[in-house]
């Protein structure tokens, strides 16, 4: 079934105390012994093709989601965060933290929260003024429902088939979607749609009107940002239980933290009916991943292209592995997502050597990059610099830089690797993760030490850094 060999012992007892079975009752639904499904569980087995299969046949487990991505994201988290000085005088190494992300993936969790709470509240303290007020929650709303999409993988099956089911049935023709979808949602939920009205300035997308049963929509907004608000519409009415069962399973522990998350699975739903996976897949495979080529056949902006991309991992038919960010001009990430070893920083702005950056310098451009991690891992990156306004002269006007890229195995379908030189070692540039994580000793970008690591300060000698590690 898989040529992956699958440690999943926590997800089967999982399943297994949540069906209330003792272990010899379980091995007998699926037809194996107790001590063999005691090494299942303690991970000293790895589980074979016709234990899958049991799963899904006696407890209606989709094996698609039996996947080891949810413990290399754990463990690329761990091993960041037991970089911080907090965990100074500890000697762990890969292998137990491998360990622990195998066997133990509640506890890292548990970990990786309070470690977010410690950075959270260093910070308040570090900006406390004397007031009385008292710190906010350590773990953010956003935060939390970024890292439950992270750990998803960013990939919710139902709502991408949901999605690609919609947009065939309305015979999906890219040029005139919007006028599709606002016909579909009047027939189908007897909802009208009004380009401007109640959305009419420049900061609104959407408003709709319970009253009048009216969704109005930004008339400064181009079609393709149209299409997708009636989309997300659709989806509040058509997928309200899907997304309610998503975010009940996520156990998240604010209704905040719920509400953030409903608007982010009705948000994937839209994408996945304007950029339908089979057929977005086929073209960008044919277009070979020309993302501008791929954004005018699908009447899409340059943003929804690059995200969709990372979200082409359906089990069954998987496009090519991609991490995809969008940096503002200050090196913050706003949105993150890797399908690839590459997992961002969760703390600090992004590597000042990743070509992110220099996309703001060169906007309307698409720049490439040959780049290498400490870790060894070489990847092909591109970036683009975008602008997005709303309204008129005095009106706000967003800037950010798109960047997406995969490793370079995959270079020869991707039309941004023509004429690299991958075969060279000195065409890669040496960038990090962020630097107070990065292991590299000569770097002359860096902006502050390595955590975790000696200095070594010379008075006498003075480099481009003033110190050495």
């Amino acid at each position: 079934m898989t040529k992956t060999k699958l440690f999943i012992g926590p997800k089967i007892r999982t399943i297994r105390l949540e069906s209330g079975l003792t272990q010899a009752k379980f091995g007998e639904k699926l037809g194996i012994s107790t001590s063999y499904l005691n090494q299942l569980e303690n991970n000293q087995r790895h589980a074979s093709a016709s234990v899958l299969m049991s799963l899904a046949q006696n407890f209606s487990v989709d094996i698609r989601t039996l996947s080891d991505n949810e413990t290399e994201r754990l463990l690329a988290d761990l091993m960041e965060v037991t970089k911080d000085e907090l965990f100074s005088g500890t000697d762990l190494s890969n292998r137990e933290l491998k360990l622990a992300a195998t066997n133990t993936p509640n506890l890292v969790r548990a970990l990786l929260d309070l470690h977010k709470s410690t950075q959270n509240l260093k910070e308040y303290l570090a900006e406390y003024d004397g007031k009385t007020s008292k710190p906010q929650t350590p773990l953010t709303p956003y935060e939390e429902v970024r890292d439950y999409y992270h750990y998803q993988g960013n990939y919710f099956d139902e709502l991408d088939r949901a999605g690609e089911t919609l947009a065939q049935s309305l015979g999906h023709t890219e040029r005139h979607l919007s006028e599709r979808l606002s016909k579909y949602l009047f027939e189908a939920h007897q909802i009208s749609t009004n380009i401007g009205g109640l959305a009419d300035y420049p900061q609104a997308l959407r408003h709709f009107d319970s009253k009048t049963k009216t969704l109005h929509l930004n008339p400064y907004s181009p079609t393709t940002t149209h299409s997708f608000q009636i989309a997300h519409h659709i989806a509040l009415i058509e997928m309200q239980n899907v997304i309610e069962a998503l975010v009940s399973s996520a156990n998240f522990k604010s209704k905040t933290s719920e509400e953030i998350c409903k608007i982010g699975l009705a948000n994937y739903f839209a994408g996945s009916v304007v950029l339908p996976y089979s057929k977005f897949l086929e073209s960008a495979e044919l277009q070979r991943y020309d993302l501008e080529l791929l954004s005018h056949q699908f009447n899409s902006s340059l943003e929804q292209v690059f995200h969709r991309l990372s979200t082409l991992q359906r089990p069954d038919q998987k496009g090519i592995p991609f991490f995809f960010a969008r940096v503002d001009q200050a090196g913050n990430i706003t949105k993150r997502h890797s399908a690839t070893k590459l997992q961002f920083a969760q703390y600090g702005s992004a590597c000042p050597l990743w070509n992110v950056h220099q996309a703001f310098e060169v906007p309307g451009r698409i720049i490439r990059q040959l780049a290498q991690t400490p870790d060894g891992k070489k990847y092909l990156c591109v970036a683009t610099a975008i602008t997005i306004r709303s309204g008129g002269f005095c009106d706000p006007v967003r800037r950010y830089a798109l960047a997406l890229g995969c490793e370079t195995k995959h270079i020869d379908r991707i039309i941004y690797g023509d004429n690299l030189s991958s075969e060279r070692e000195e065409a890669f540039e040496p960038i990090g993760i962020s630097c107070r994580i990065c292991s590299r000793k000569k770097c002359h970008q860096r902006s502050i030490p390595p955590l975790r690591q000696e200095l070594t300060v010379n008075p006498n000698k003075r480099n481009i850094l003033p110190y050495d590690t």
